[in-house]
């Protein structure tokens, strides 16, 4: 029988790393997403409205910059507020390391304990985890932070920028360079296949079924492009 710890699985997680480039590969399909969407709903709005070509792509160009700097904008604040509490719950963390280590360790082994190690193993693996890195290990185990991973809001904010910019520059370049009296109908056909092709990815990052994906965000985009369509149908016949 082998005599090697057993080790809660609290610790057993991918490096920081790992997880940070996860979470970025997500943001960014996100952010093509949404600037696929936004977009094509504006640009599907104001052709709603009978506008010329050159309205509709001055629009479409002044969506894809305020979006993109929107959503830029909303990513530092929000990523920044998330790393302005991370970063005060490990500072609190590590008073509470330099101040009492051998009640954080008892706090650490009972946290082992409720995850079905017995007492003796838990102090155990408490010591020797606590010994390589207290930090990281407390830090991952009571408050389910990764030291290694708090994310940069500057790059966060630049990540969601470029993103928006590059999903959000599908349907400008449909309109820009298809036939102009299929325009539309070549705008929406390329809508459809980018929101295919991010709720595919969506889906492996996920790890679950495509279709499911593929099939809500082309439906979402669809719906999204005939409603506002509609409404600038209507408001240009009521104005």
């Amino acid at each position: 029988m082998s005599d090697k710890v057993p080790v809660p699985d609290v610790i057993v997680t991918p490096s920081g790393q790992i997880l940070s480039t996860l979470n970025w590969l997500r943001a960014a399909v996100l952010g093509a997403n949404d600037g696929i969407v936004s977009t094509a709903a504006i640009i599907f709005g104001v052709a709603g409205g009978s506008a010329s070509h050159a309205t509709i792509m001055l629009a479409a160009v002044a969506a894809v910059a305020a979006g993109a700097l929107s959503m830029g904008a909303g990513e530092y604040v929000s990523v920044s507020t998330q790393r302005d509490l991370e970063c005060g719950e490990l500072a609190r963390q590590r008073a509470d390391l330099e101040r009492d280590p051998e009640r954080e360790l008892q706090v650490l082994a009972r946290l082992f304990e409720q995850r079905g190690v017995d007492a003796k193993t838990a102090m155990e693996v408490a010591r020797e985890m606590s010994a390589k890195d207290a930090l990281s290990v407390h830090a991952r185990a009571e408050l389910g932070i990764d030291p290694e991973a708090v994310t940069n809001p500057w790059a966060a904010a630049f990540a969601s920028l470029v993103a928006f910019t590059i999903g959000g520059a599908i349907p400008v370049a449909a309109m820009l360079f298809s036939p102009r009296p299929a325009e539309m109908w070549v705008t929406g056909a390329a809508v459809v296949v980018a929101m295919a092709l991010t709720g595919a990815v969506s889906a492996r990052l996920g790890k679950f079924p495509a279709l499911r994906s593929v099939i809500r965000n082309v439906a979402g985009g669809l719906l999204a492009m005939a409603v506002t369509y509609g409404v600038g149908n209507v408001f240009a016949t009521a104005v």
